[in-house]
């Protein structure tokens, strides 16, 4: 195995400006491999990070018009979510169908003795926080507060801090909503929301029962499947029908967001983008194995005599296949590492530029695509001097003899 190693890394240096150069192919290769697969995972990253604060088991409906006439029923006719209604909607595929959560939007000034908030109130039920939030402090709302139609909110972490000038001790202090004194239960972060949350119960009998809301949230359970999802989306459509009078089949009536199968979409997205990475990066990395494949053609040609030489004095085909084929592999994993580290480098590199960018890409080199480029690596070389090495094993000994 020394002898083995000492030869190789002879022939290596033998001719430095050619091995260079095939060995910077090699380690752009793997660069741009290592970078590739780099931003896939960060987009990966990025889009589950953002599918899974956004809850993925819900269909999100919305009120519309509707443009299909129904049992004398022209069209044109503006559709609304009440309230009354959510538990209907919920029996009609129990199944599937966990609850049904709307939002309800006061008009109504926040404010405390320091200051005061343009931030919307909103009425929601439990439901409404699941994962889509940071808690910062204390905690959100639940069903006791929905129940016994407390006075509690949860505020942004923003908003405590213009209310409050402190985002740290806000728990357990008043603010007004309206007229009406509320405790401060918790604190959440959000990228861009910022309202004022109540218990739906609260909002409701503030608003004079007024039965309207603008959206609402139908929270999924059992579905494993884009059919399931399917399924609790056409039997709430079908409720929400016979308790509004509009056509089933009328799109424009009642428009709804399966984000279950929107997730699985985006899932089978990235797996795609995964694919042509590496598909790109491979055929980028091909040019570096052209390359050591070139040069294991020269030295071979070059040392024909030598390799006559020990075919005459009893060497085995085999070990002749495995010397060449080990000073490619040694050759590609040589550079491929240098590959990799540089790759790491600018994978870093790219990581603190987009330190402070608005959007949450952050590029990495995990374990996963660590051994999936070495593995890549060491078949390259593999597939780099296997056509050199099956030609060594060729070569006839008296006619290797006679080679000058």
């Amino acid at each position: 195995m020394i002898d083995l190693t000492k030869e190789i890394w002879q022939t290596m240096c033998t001719n430095k400006l050619r091995t260079i150069l095939t060995g910077i192919s090699v380690a752009w290769g793997i660069l741009m491999l290592i970078l590739l697969l780099s931003i896939s995972q960060g987009v990966y990253n990025m889009s589950k990070g953002f599918t899974s604060k956004n809850d993925p088991l819900r269909i999100s409906v919305w009120a519309g018009t509707t443009s299909l006439p129904w049992k004398g029923l022209k069209e044109g006719r503006t559709i609304k979510l009440r309230a009354r209604d959510m538990e209907e909607v919920a029996k009609s595929n129990t199944e599937y169908i966990a609850s049904v959560e709307g939002n309800l939007r006061l008009t109504a000034q926040v404010s405390t003795n320091k200051d005061y908030l343009s931030s919307r109130v909103t009425g929601t039920f439990p439901e409404h926080f699941n994962g889509r939030y940071t808690l910062r402090q204390g905690r959100f709302l639940n069903q006791a507060d929905l129940r016994d139609q407390r006075k509690v909110a949860v505020l942004n972490n923003k908003s405590a801090s213009v209310l409050f000038n402190d985002t740290l001790n806000v728990v357990g202090k008043l603010i007004k909503v309206g007229n009406s004194a509320f405790t401060v239960v918790g604190v959440y972060a959000h990228e861009w929301e910022d309202d004022v949350y109540i218990p739906f119960s609260t909002a409701y009998a503030l608003s004079g029962y007024y039965d309207k809301m603008w959206e609402n949230q139908i929270h999924l359970k059992n579905v494993t499947n884009e059919e399931q999802s399917a399924k609790a989306e056409r039997d709430a459509r079908n409720a929400y029908a016979k308790l509004q009078n509009f056509d089933p089949k009328d799109d424009n009536a009642i428009y709804t967001f399966d984000r279950y199968a929107s997730s699985i979409e985006q899932e089978r997205s990235n797996r795609i983008l995964t694919m042509a990475m590496w598909i790109i990066g491979i055929l980028t990395l091909i040019t570096g194995i052209v390359g050591v494949s070139n040069i294991m053609f020269v030295s071979v040609k070059e040392r024909t005599h030598e390799i006559g030489i020990r075919r005459a004095i009893g060497a085995k085909p085999r070990k002749i296949l495995g010397q060449i084929i080990a000073e490619s592999i040694a050759l590609t994993t040589i550079f491929g590492y240098l590959g990799i580290v540089f790759g790491v480098l600018a994978v870093e590199g790219i990581k603190y530029a987009l330190r402070n960018a608005s959007f949450p890409l952050r590029p990495e080199v995990d374990l996963t695509i660590a051994i999936e480029v070495l593995l890549a690596l060491v078949i390259a070389g593999a597939l780099a001097g296997i056509v050199p090495a099956i030609k060594a094993t060729k070569v006839s000994p008296v006619e290797a003899l006679r080679d000058e």
